[in-house]
Formats: C-alpha cells, structure tokens, sequence
C-alpha cells in the first residue's frame, strides 16, 4: 500500500492539516514540529502528490506552457525545444513546476482559456504560437490568469510580453542586404495572422524605403514560416523570372531560407552567385547549411527564461506586466554576395 499524508501525521503525531501546512511552506508551523514531519516522510519515504499540493496551497506553483500549432512545425525547427529549456531553467532555481500542453485553433473554440487553466489548477501561462486571431488570445484579455506571450507586443492587465525588436532587427538585415547593392528584393513572409509577421514586415518596407527603393506587392509572399510553401514559392518565382528579376530573398525565419536555397539549387542556380538569401532567427542549421545562412540570431534560451521569470513577477504582482525587449545579432555568413 503507498504511504499517504495520514500516515504521515500518524507518525509525527500532528493533524493531517498541519503536513499540508508544512509542505506547502506555511509560516505558522514550528520549527520543532516542521523537523518531526520531515523526518516520518523520510522514514516511511512519503512523496507528496504534486497536484495535491498545489491545491491546498495558498499560491499555485503550477506554472503552464501552451503552444498552439505544435503540429504545423517543421521537424528541423527546435526553436520551441529552446525556449522550453529557457522556462524550465528557471522554473528549476525558483522550484516551481511546469507542465507543457499543446493547443491549435480549433481547440480553443471548444475549450475556453480560463477553464483551460482552471481545470489544470495553472497559476499562469507562458503561450507560445499563439496567432492575434486566436480565441486564446482575445480570451486571455478579460482573463483573471497572468500569461505572457512570446513574440507577440501585447501588455495589458495581468499580460505581459517578452521578443527581441523585430522591426527594428528586420530593417537591419534588409538595410544589410541593399547596401550589397541589391536593389530588386523578394520577401518570403510568415503567417498574415501573426503579430511577428507584421512586426518584420514593417521593418522591412521600412528599410526599403529609407534607402530610396521599392518594394512591390508583387514580390511579397507569405508562406506560413514552411519550408515546402517557401520552397514551392520561390522555385515558381525563379523559374518563370531567372536571373531578371529579384537578386535577393528576405526569408523571415530560417526554417524558410532553407527551402528558397533549395528551391535556388533544384533550379540550376547558385547561392549567392545567381540569388542571395537572408533568414531569421539563427536555428542551428543556419550555421551548417551550405552555404552559411546570414540570418539575425536570437537567443531562444534566454527568451524562454525571461517569460517564465516575468510571469512569476505577475503572479506575484500584477502591476508587473511588462514588454521585455532582448537583444539580437545580426550574424553575417557566405548566403549574401555584393553585387
């Protein structure tokens, strides 16, 4: 039979009230009577229910990460492996729990945000993935349970936010990229609904127009942040244009310059010789591609750490929402030819 908190409070002879209290750190239990319940759950090797605890205990420690659209992901992007290393790091030097759950569109429509969370007993969400057209996201607004959110630049009650400036980081790389002498650009876009996508595209118009060019609704593509969507965009873009119309592609993820370099390859065209290509993000393949991806790195680790830590400060204080901006790197490699 398992040991339970009865026989525990049997053992150390208090109420079974008065083990809870210990275990979820109450200050009103004795120093005396502490050491004598600690030392019967050493005794008969008790292990507290995780859930239990967090039930009886004043503050939740449950912490949740959601991510929404885990199955649309590319299997050599680990973006989302980094940022859960970053959470659970923290949660690791605060001892607190965290528990990952994956959503998608159609699932938030059955299963509101806040009984989501309720019913998991979450003191507060990190979302990752999450689209401004979500039910989540319109949800979370009116919610009660802090959250914040990665890469979208929202703050409200209770929500926060933590990216790198994508605008002005897409920008750079474009400004990077015309001073090579390129003049005639295509940009390779995220998902229309993401606040990310908007962010870079912004950036990049923005870029454009600062160095006295244009940018045509023409030779704008969005391609979901897929490797097959970009690679089926530009192989259909080269091959009815060549080498006369665009010189460079602006991918807004890594994951997506891969598939134009392929696409520039299973044409019979060189990277950067016939077309250069620039992505986002710096995804470890960006390094040992061929050849080397200029891209703008962003630490997803670090990220990943400073969400989970600004969603304990909301916890703990709800003034805290807050827009954390990290810094980013514009790392050049072989991908970009002046021209």
């Amino acid at each position: 039979m398992p040991v339970t908190i009865k026989d525990v409070a049997k053992r150390a002879g208090v109420a079974i009230g008065t083990v809870s209290r210990a275990l979820n750190n109450y200050k009103d239990i004795s120093p005396e009577t502490r050491n004598k319940i600690f030392k019967a759950i050493n005794e008969l090797g008790y292990t507290p229910h995780v859930i239990a605890r967090s039930l009886s205990s004043k503050v939740c420690s449950n912490i949740g990460v959601i991510i929404s659209g885990l199955l649309e992901g590319h299997r050599q992007d680990n973006l989302w492996y980094l940022l859960l290393q970053g959470i659970y790091r923290f949660a690791v030097e605060k001892d607190l729990e965290v528990a990952i759950y994956g959503t998608d569109s159609s699932k938030q429509q059955r299963k509101a945000y806040k009984q989501f969370c309720q019913e998991r007993n979450i003191a507060g969400a990190v979302l990752i993935g999450i689209k401004t057209t979500d039910a989540y996201f319109r949800e979370m607004v009116d919610s009660e349970i802090p959250c914040v959110l990665v890469d979208v630049p929202f703050v409200s009650y209770k929500v926060g936010c933590v990216s790198i400036d994508n605008e002005k980081a897409s920008r750079e790389i474009v400004e990077y990229v015309i001073v090579q002498n390129h003049r005639n650009i295509v940009v390779i876009a995220g998902k229309k609904t993401a606040a990310v996508t908007a962010e870079r595209a912004a950036g990049i118009i923005k870029g454009v127009i600062g160095r006295g060019l244009e940018l045509p609704d023409s030779n704008f593509f969005y391609c979901d942040f897929s490797q097959e969507k970009a690679y089926e965009t530009a192989k259909k873009y080269i091959l009815e244009n060549g080498t006369k119309g665009a010189t460079a592609f602006i991918c807004m993820s890594d994951i997506m310059a891969i598939g134009v370099i392929n696409a520039i390859k299973d044409a019979g065209y060189r990277v950067p010789d016939d077309f250069s290509v620039v992505g986002f993000d710096d995804n470890p393949i960006a390094e040992i591609c061929q050849p080397g991806l200029t891209t703008i790195r962003q630490d997803f680790s670090r990220i990943g750490y400073n969400a989970s830590a600004l969603l304990k400060k909301i916890i703990d204080n709800e003034d805290a929402a807050d827009h954390i901006l990290l810094p980013y790197e514009l790392v050049i490699r072989e991908s970009v030819r002046k021209i």
